[in-house]
């Protein structure tokens, strides 16, 4: 018989669900995860920087500049 590489793996679906499914901590699903301040504080900077940069812009073109400076 083959041997499948996750065949006699532990079952790690229970440790996922108490780790998904604690409220008590007050985070979102989706910072519960092991790389999830990797991921999601690059995202926040580059979304606050990019809607700042667009406002900051909008603000310019409404006074009648067009440039950055």
């Amino acid at each position: 018989m083959p041997s499948f590489p996750g065949l006699n793996r532990p079952n790690r679906v229970p440790h996922w669900q108490r780790v998904h499914q604690d409220h008590s901590d007050g985070l979102r699903q989706w910072q519960k995860g092991p790389v999830a301040t990797y991921l999601l504080y690059p995202y926040y900077a580059l979304l606050i920087s990019t809607t700042s940069a667009s406002m900051y812009m909008m603000c310019r073109l409404v006074l009648g500049k067009k440039t950055w400076y």
